[in-house]
């Protein structure tokens, strides 16, 4: 098993934690992980990437140039990273905030209204989560349950009770990826 995801979007979005959130959960599952952030020098509105990469063997290098996988939260990241995605690779887009398609097809696209979603859940801070449990689903790089036990690692105490709709959110995007026509696979 081997999975290079790279995570995108604004400072804000949840995209870095999203991605330690991952490898944490990779490493709770004696699995090979590496995580590396890249942001603007903005707190909120910024840029904001992180690669991670999992794996049953050791890594080469920590540094996702060809992800296997991708997650863009915002219209800029796809347009950055589209291009950047394996071929046979994963696209995940947050339909909620980008408006446009994906023009690759040697790629399986997926539109996942993850803000909506995280909304209707009662909390959009967890978009991010709704968006990685579609990848979770689809790649089985790590499971739900590793990453909710993460959730009790990375997050601070006082954020525990947000540990059920985490889970929750989770499993929403798991869902929707299960059933293709609802998340408009492309």
């Amino acid at each position: 098993m081997y999975e290079a995801i790279l995570i995108a979007g604004f400072g804000g979005q949840g995209v870095l934690s999203t991605g330690q959130l991952l490898a944490y959960a990779g490493m709770l599952e004696g699995k090979h992980v590496s995580w590396i952030p890249s942001y603007g020098p903005e707190m909120r509105g910024g840029t904001a990437n992180c690669g991670v990469t999992i794996s049953d063997s050791p890594i080469s290098s920590p540094v996702v140039t060809e992800p296997t996988s991708l997650i863009v939260m915002n219209r800029p990241s796809l347009e950055k990273f589209e291009g950047n995605v394996v071929p046979g690779g994963l696209i995940l887009i947050n339909s909620s905030l980008v408006d446009i398609k994906a023009t690759r097809k040697d790629v399986r696209v997926y539109y996942i209204p993850a803000n909506e979603l995280a909304e209707e859940l009662g909390n959009a801070r967890v978009a991010g989560n709704v968006i990685l449990g579609a990848l979770l689903e689809l790649t089985r790089a790590v499971s739900l349950d590793a990453v909710e036990k993460s959730l009790r690692e990375v997050l601070p105490a006082h954020r525990h009770k947000l540990i059920p709709l985490n889970r929750q959110a989770l499993e929403t995007g798991a869902a929707l990826v299960r059933r293709p026509a609802t998340a408009q696979a492309g």
